[in-house]
């Protein structure tokens, strides 16, 4: 029998990870679904989930917040959000402190079209989670 390396990842973790990647994709790939079930796509779904999610609560976003949290060119999110807002999803409001900065709404479109894909997606986030926990219980 062949011995392992020092430090070698055991078949038991390699099997967590791996069903816990193996998850991670289907669900992916279950939101990408949906949103496009919705007409929205993976892209603009995740803008308005973004906008919509906002840390601080108010359910606005700036583009530099929305670079930072995409993790994406800023040239990338401005295309995004503007051909959000051409679709009637997004709105933008002046900040009240710096008028050179705009605020990121959704629209009352963006909020239904956000909710239909939220709510289509219930189940698959609910099983996500049970897999995260199963392997924070095996990890702990």
């Amino acid at each position: 029998m062949a011995r392992r390396p020092a430090g070698a990842v055991s078949a038991e973790e390699a099997m967590i990870v791996a069903a816990f990647r193996s998850a991670l994709r289907s669900f992916l790939r279950s939101s990408e679904q949906i949103a496009r079930a919705n007409r929205l796509t993976p892209q603009r779904h995740l803008l308005l989930l973004m906008i919509k999610g906002a840390p601080d609560g108010s359910e606005t976003a700036t583009v530099t917040d929305l670079v930072e949290r995409l993790e994406l060119a800023q040239s990338t999110v401005t295309e995004l959000v503007k051909r959000a807002e051409e679709s009637g999803l997004v709105r933008r409001e002046g900040a009240e402190h710096d008028g050179r900065v705009a605020r990121l709404h959704l629209t009352d479109e963006g909020e239904r079209r956000l909710a239909r894909v939220f709510r289509a997606h219930e189940d698959e986030r609910r099983r996500l989670l049970e897999l995260v926990l199963e392997f924070e219980k095996r990890q702990g």
